[in-house]
């Protein structure tokens, strides 16, 4: 079916879409202006919704919100938003009598008319989706990006052409429910995440799996192969199998060798790519990133392509993200650090001398043990703020290693506040990154304002 066609299917129809996030609000407004019946449900209220509820009824798409939006869903299309549990008793209700419960990616990927490039994992994926576009678009493809990296597919189908390329970024909300899988899947690495919305962590990656599960023999898989969960899937892989590493040899996918040389390895033989020294963004789990690229694109772009971007793209903002010097001392913005995982591969690993770090935040129910060695190792200062501070201080002080002062332990009540106290505490020479190791939900909307909040308290530092 294509765009046209489906999209003549739902007029007179009616459609509910649940949740009026980033992904569901564009479509909207395309239902509504092609001819279905829509209603927009969202637990904020009207004021709250603010300009986009005065949009939608001017298109005249009924409004349910409050409480109880979810409450007499009679549609006979559902779109549950990304966030949304898949198996909510309202919509479990809605299919037993006969609706259509759906997602923007769901539908997006059955009517997609190209090639289509996925990245998951809980950590590296905007970097290594937004590496993935980049060398196609060197190698001359046309490339659209989106999905979890903030922009929607669906609302886009209408403009993409058979011989194009989208690149989708693909979280375990919007995997769960997924019936179908990308032509080239990748998986950067699997650490716990998203345990206060999952079940377990065993609902997580069964999510997250769900990448690789509905491919056919012509599909390809990327799989890290130093990650004992994404090695594992391999094993239930119907298509060509890549395994990047950055520890050792594979036999087939790319790896970097003691000397920082980039291979990929086929059955014909093994080709150099690059040193991992031409990859301008720092950190081994940038590297990481690049080795999952590689495999993502060969056979559509080469060395020379891979090579260029790698040296060219200084990375996605509000991760590693220099902000400036101020007497002597560099401030980083890593905001997307938003798991102990996370923090320990990136921010953590960046230095060869401690740093002041600014951590804590909303809860995910994910352990914070592994970060308590890090921190000892690496922290000269850690700065806690958020609902998470009493635990990470505990992991901190439970640490082998540990001992009053080592490192100093300070609380904050906001972003302003802890800012303050490392440049109070800050020495010529250091440096003072966020890396919060936590979700943003307690005090910020979503990461990117919790960093762009960090860069503008920073820059108004004198």
């Amino acid at each position: 079916m294509t765009a046209e066609q489906f999209y003549r299917s739902v007029r007179g129809k009616t459609v509910a879409f649940c949740g009026l996030g980033g992904s569901n609000l564009p479509l909207v407004k395309i239902f509504a202006q092609r001819g279905a019946v829509v209603t927009a449900r969202d637990r904020r209220g009207e004021e709250q919704l603010g300009t986009a509820a005065r949009e939608l009824r001017a298109l005249g798409v009924t409004l349910v919100t409050g409480d109880g939006y979810l409450k007499d869903l009679g549609e006979e299309i559902v779109f549950r938003t990304p966030g949304m549990r898949f198996d909510l008793p309202e919509l479990r209700a809605a299919r037993r009598r006969g609706a259509a419960v759906t997602s923007e990616m769901e539908v997006f990927f059955d009517l997609c008319p190209c090639r289509i490039v996925a990245v998951t994992g809980s950590d590296g994926k905007t970097t290594t989706a937004t590496i993935v576009a980049k060398i196609l678009e060197a190698a001359g493809k046309r490339v659209h990006l989106g999905g979890n990296i903030g922009t929607p597919l669906l609302p886009r189908i209408d403009g993409i052409k058979p011989d194009d390329v989208v690149v989708a970024e693909l979280s375990s909300f919007q995997l769960i429910s997924m019936r179908r899988s990308p032509d080239v899947a990748v998986v950067t690495n699997i650490t716990p995440n998203h345990l206060d919305v999952h079940k377990d962590m065993a609902e997580y990656v069964g999510a997250k799996k769900n990448i690789i599960l509905h491919q056919n023999a012509f599909g390809r898989a990327v799989l890290n192969a130093d990650n004992g969960y994404t090695a594992a899937f391999a094993r239930e892989t119907r298509g060509q199998t890549l395994l990047f590493s950055r520890r050792h040899p594979v036999e087939q996918g790319a790896w970097m060798d003691g000397d920082g040389e980039i291979f990929l390895s086929l059955p014909g033989g093994r080709t150099r790519v690059m040193n991992a020294s031409d990859i301008r963004v720092p950190g081994l789990h940038n590297v990481e990133n690049y080795l999952a690229a590689v495999c993502a694109v060969w056979g559509m772009a080469g060395p020379e392509e891979i090579a260029g971007v790698a040296r060219s793209f200084p990375g996605v903002e509000h991760r590693n993200e220099f902000v400036r010097e101020l007497d002597g001392v560099s401030y980083y913005n890593d905001s997307i650090g938003t798991t102990p995982s996370r923090t320990i591969r990136g921010a953590l690993s960046l230095f060869d001398r401690k740093i002041l770090l600014i951590a804590g935040g909303y809860d995910k129910n994910i352990p914070f043990d592994p970060l308590g060695p890090a921190i000892v190792e690496k922290v000269k200062t850690l700065v806690l703020i958020g609902a998470t501070a009493p635990k990470i201080e505990a992991a901190v002080r439970a640490a082998p290693g540990y001992r009053e002062g080592g490192p100093a332990i300070l609380h904050a009540a906001t972003l302003e506040q802890a800012v303050a106290l490392c440049r109070k505490n800050a020495e010529r020479g250091d440096v003072v990154m966020l890396s919060p190791a936590c979700a943003s939900f307690d005090m910020f909307p979503n990461f990117e304002t919790r960093g762009e909040r960090f860069r503008e308290i920073v820059n108004g530092l004198e």
